[in-house]
Parts: C-alpha cells; structure tokens; sequence
C-alpha cells in the first residue's frame, strides 16, 4: 500500500481515483504546517500505516499569500518534505514529492534542467527548494517531480477560471509573455505512481525529474485552446506581465527539460489531450 500524503489538491484527487487502496492523509490526519520538527507524529502514522511508498502530494499553493504568509509556506512546503524524507529512510521506503518550475529564475529561453542553477523569484518558490534541498539531505530513496501549470477538473485552476470568465465575456486579456508548459494533474499522478513503484525494485532511479506538458505556449495561447476546445466565442487579447502586477513575481520561463525522463520510461504528456479531457469531465459534473 502507497501512503499520498494530501487529499484535496489536484494531483491527489487523481490518486484517489488511480489508486484508491492507497492511504491518503489529509489535514485532519496531519497538520504539515504544524509538524513537529522531531516527525513523530508522522513516524507513527508510517509505522501503524506500513506503506511501501510515500508520495507527497501536499503542499501549500497560494503563490502570492506567500508573500505574506513566507514562514507558514517554509514549514509546509519546506521543513515537512524534510520531515517525510527522514521519516522513509528510517523505515527504509521511498519518497515522490512534487516540486515546481518555480524555483528558477525564470531567465532567457531555454528549458531548464534538472541540474540548473536554482534561484527563486519569491517566499513560493524559495519555500518549494527549501523542500526539495531537505528531501535531498535526508540521504534516503526519493524521486524529485518538478512540474508546472497544473490543471485538472478539480479545486481551483487556470483551465476552470477561463472557463469561468469565457462564458461571462466577449474577451480577457491574458499575459502572453510567460512561457512554460501546462500540465494534467492526472499525468502529475501516474507519473508519481510509476515512480513510487519503480524506486521500491531499483533505488537507483531516484533523483529530480522534470515532469511539464508538451508543446510549450504561453498563458495567452492556453487560454484561446480553453476556448476553443469548449465552444466559447472569447476573444484572448495579449497582454505582457507588466499589465498584469501581482504581488508575486513570476518567472517568464517555465520552461522544463524533460528529456531526463527517458530513464524512467516515462514521457511528458501532450496537454492538449489532456485539456480535452478535463473539460469532457466538467460537462459531466455540469
């Protein structure tokens, strides 16, 4: 049995369906932002549970309450990866967490690797790698998953919001100057699945991946594919980043190399199926 640690964010909600044996451990179970440095909550929850993986689905998301909220951010984002991580390789069991494009910079053009710089624009992004480094200082078996632009028929997102406005309106200006790939949180969640499974026969596939969708586009060219593929007569009007100020900065280069995933036998997802998807299983719960 899998423990996914998270249950009402996106990429959880596809486990759910996926794996529904798994043990998923929600806030009620364990409060991350309240953990105890020492893990012993979560090292007996792992010792009652027994699970032969851990995927951490959980996270803290709000990118620009971040900015305010920096502190709450790092305990979840940062110090409970590293808690988990610890807590696996006591019990001698892998970890998948789930990171984020967001913690580069954003610079040029060119996807990044995994092995790229690091430097994170803001409290989001700084609290993401404060995870990531933890994991990796743990020493224990664990498969990093840095994706982007999650979306899913699930909780809050840019495919459901466009959707949203586009019935509402006869245009939306959309930032066209952030680049990066969207991806299914149903993909995020096979991926992570796959990997939990292939870490328990051959520890030697841990490491970080980059998990993004395919093609790349900017938020303006996902935006008129919302649209198109749900009938909705909104024009999208390109705007640049600058038109659109938010408290968070973000990177105008999501873009991610995937190319390291071929080890794994895994391979980036087109979003643009998987979009189609997403809004089949709206018109299904409309």
């Amino acid at each position: 049995m899998i423990m996914v640690l998270g249950e009402s964010g996106q990429v959880a909600r596809e486990l759910a369906a996926m794996a529904p044996d798994a043990r998923f451990v929600g806030r009620g179970g364990l409060d991350l932002g309240a953990l105890d440095p020492d893990g012993a909550a979560l090292y007996d929850l792992i010792d009652r549970t027994a699970p032969v993986a851990v995927i951490n689905a959980a996270a803290y998301t709000a990118v620009d309450r971040a900015e305010e909220e920096e502190a709450l951010a790092t305990r979840i984002n940062g110090d409970a990866p590293g808690v988990m991580a610890r807590a696996c390789r006591a019990r001698g069991i892998p970890l998948v967490h789930i990171s984020t494009d967001y913690v580069f910079d954003g610079a040029g053009s060119t996807p990044f690797s995994p092995n790229s710089p690091t430097a994170p624009l803001g409290a989001y992004g700084r609290s993401k790698l404060a995870g990531e480094d933890a994991v990796r200082k743990a020493g224990g078996v664990h498969a990093i998953l840095r994706t982007s632009w999650v979306f899913s028929a699930h909780g809050s997102n840019f495919v459901k919001t466009m959707l949203r406005l586009g019935a509402e309106r006869d245009s939306l200006r959309v930032v066209a100057d952030q680049v990066g790939g969207p991806t299914p949180a149903r993909a995020i969640a096979k991926a992570c699945l796959v990997l939990a499974e292939r870490l328990q026969s051959d520890p030697a596939q841990g490491g970080t991946y980059h998990f993004a969708g395919a093609p790349e586009t900017s938020w303006a060219g996902f935006a008129r594919a919302i649209m198109a593929e749900a009938g909705l007569d909104c024009a999208i009007i390109e705007i640049a980043t600058s038109g659109y100020p938010t408290a968070a900065r973000r990177p105008l280069n999501s873009r991610l190399d995937c190319s390291g995933l071929s080890a794994t036998g895994l391979t980036p997802p087109d979003w643009r199926a998987g979009l189609r998807d997403v809004i089949e299983d709206l018109k299904g719960t409309s």
